[in-house]
């Protein structure tokens, strides 16, 4: 069904439409829900200690967190989904998701993160449920990360030695991205140091090394950083598994540093990329006059297939781009730990979200300005994303090339953002668990965290058919199915938590109805993606050798799910029955 508008039109109007949810449906939660109040230290004020814990001003902790919590899933989500099952359902479930899902996910983990001395989420539970509910969330996260860090490594891999053609003999991608995200690394790592050791304050360190982020996204073209090439490799998929392993690395000296040497220089520069690709954006929806030219449906409306597989799959697809259970992570995990202010809360937590979902808006507006069957549509999202990114900046005098490469450059550096993050939080989780402490503790738990996600994208896999895939296409269901449980999990914990500490007596029910939306979808979809490779032709047959990670996984997930949920419903009930209030949380 093809619906010919202005993408100004449905941009525009999901715009706005967010902007008045946070200007009321934001302050609902502030004010009756959460009850905001900045007369109470945070803990990162209360236990500053210039390693994990340190305010920072909200103009500026946005970025970093708008940076780690937007990575290839408002991009890749919307892409997969807008491309299977038109436009319209995945423009609404964006809108919808993130309002009343979504934001109240995010900010809820956080604000119950900061009232319980920035403990995570899986802490919450403990507190609030029991301590087998935290072993047992805890083990969830973990193999959410493993799915997270697969997915994301490889679709960022695959951009270092995977091209477009402009249709000219030039060649925008590969190598030229590669080069241009090392150097995009080292300036971090370099303004840190600037920032711990010298005089120089954030305003003037950000007025030089912004514009050397720009300068090597140019450069990269010059010096193309091409493995196969400069090794001799035998093919672009052997070049990919050696920048799988050297991108897991940097995950690892990432985890392990201290935040002022790489995490928060990265997300404040990483924020300023995710900004301007914003901004450009909207120059070219607003002035490009750019028409819908994919179908609004994929499907007939009405027809035996219209209803599935779009239920479930549209809503683990779209990710992070309408809720994700990792935003739950990265807010109890590292920004409680920095929240100078309660108040702060809201433009965070959900302000931030909601900005994610306009970077998902931008992204699905990339698939509607393509006719079906375009040569595009067969590429990677990635390359989909920069390649309207380019179309956009060329109405500004930019070179499509120089605009694909900033696409493919905005891309990585999105990826970037959530992949030392999830390892840090990974490291957390391992010593946590097994009371690894010191720098052994460190080292030991990160080289954990990378190494299966390594191992699983060294190895040969294929689809529920037989046919070889590539990890990050074969786990995008996965990890989004599992993302959206790990979101209806904690959002379990933020009801149980709000039943015992919202002074409304109702104040649960902004959590639990999302939590038995998003567990419903999520378990519906692991189902169905078990069933896929296990049943052949009405016959049960578990399938052998590494066709089995993605069926193992999937009932993992399921079964541990079920579990949790199962030991957090007496609770909720009773709690129902006989309400508790005002009760505050130590850290666990």
């Amino acid at each position: 069904m093809e619906v010919i508008m202005n993408i100004l039109i449905i941009v525009g109007a999901g715009t706005l439409i967010l902007v008045v949810a946070y200007l009321t449906y934001g302050t609902f939660l502030t004010k009756k829900i959460f009850n905001l109040n900045n007369a109470d230290k945070t803990p990162a004020v209360e236990m500053e200690d210039g390693v994990d814990y340190e305010p920072i001003d909200a103009k500026f902790l946005s970025g970093q967190h708008f940076s780690a919590i937007a990575a290839a899933g408002p991009v890749t989500g919307p892409i997969i989904a807008g491309l299977a099952f038109g436009w319209v359902p995945t423009f609404l479930w964006i809108i919808v998701g993130t309002i009343f899902i979504g934001g109240v996910h995010d900010m809820g983990a956080l604000v119950a993160s900061i009232r319980s001395k920035a403990c995570g989420i899986a802490d919450t539970m403990k507190q609030c449920v029991s301590k087998r509910v935290w072993i047992l969330f805890n083990i969830f996260i973990f193999f959410t990360l493993i799915m997270i860090i697969v997915a994301f490594t490889d679709i960022t891999a695959s951009s270092f030695v995977n091209t477009i053609d402009l249709g000219n003999g030039q060649l925008v991608g590969g190598g030229a991205t590669a080069t241009s995200s090392i150097l995009y690394l080292i300036l971090p790592v370099i303004m840190g140091f600037t920032l711990k050791y010298t005089k120089i304050g954030l305003g003037a360190a950000t007025a030089i090394f912004l514009p050397l982020v720009a300068l090597s996204i140019w450069a990269g073209q010059f010096i193309p950083f091409n493995l196969q090439a400069m090794l001799g490799l035998d093919s672009p998929q052997t070049a990919q598994k050696l920048w799988n392993f050297i991108i897991i690395g940097y995950c690892f000296v990432a985890g392990i540093v201290p935040v002022w040497a790489l995490l928060q220089p990265r997300g404040h520069l990483g924020g300023y990329f995710l900004y301007a690709t914003i901004v450009v954006s909207f120059i070219g929806i607003v002035f490009g006059g750019f028409e819908t030219q994919y179908p609004a449906f994929t499907k007939i409306w009405g027809s035996n297939d219209f209803w599935t597989p779009m239920f479930p799959i549209l809503f683990i697809t779209v990710a992070c781009g309408a809720c994700s259970g990792f935003h739950s992570l990265v807010s109890s995990g590292t920004t409680s730990k920095q929240l100078k202010k309660e108040t702060d809360a809201k433009p965070i937590g959900y302000g931030m979200m909601l900005a994610e979902s306009v970077v998902a808006l931008i992204a699905l507006s990339t698939v509607m300005m393509l006719p079906r069957g375009d040569e595009l549509t067969g590429k990677a999202p990635n390359f989909i994303y920069a390649s309207g990114l380019g179309s956009f900046m060329g109405l500004i005098g930019i070179s499509k090339a120089f605009g694909i490469s900033f696409g493919l450059m905005a891309f990585t550096t999105f990826v970037y953002d959530t992949l030392d993050v999830c390892t840090r939080l990974g490291r957390f989780i391992i010593q946590e668990l097994t009371s690894w402490k010191g720098w052994g503790g460190r080292i030991g738990s990160a080289l954990l965290i990378g190494g299966i996600p390594l191992a699983l994208m060294s190895i040969s896999l294929t689809d529920p058919d037989g046919k070889p895939v590539a990890a990050w296409s074969l786990f995008w269901k996965t990890f989004g199915a599992s993302n959206q449980l790990l979101a209806a999990l904690a959002l379990v914990g933020i009801t149980v938590w709000l039943q015992k500490t919202a002074k409304n007596s109702k104040a649960w029910l902004v959590a639990c109805i999302p939590a038995a939306v998003m567990f419903t979808m999520s378990v519906w979809a692991l189902y169905n993606t078990f069933v896929a490779y296990t049943v052949k032709d009405g016959t049960f047959v578990m399938p052998s050798g590494t066709n089995i990670v993605v069926p193992a996984l999937s009932l993992i997930y399921i079964f541990l799910a079920v579990w949790v949920v199962f030991e957090c419903v007496p609770v909720i009930v009773e709690n129902a029955k006989h309400p508790q209030r005002g009760v505050s949380f130590e850290k666990a």
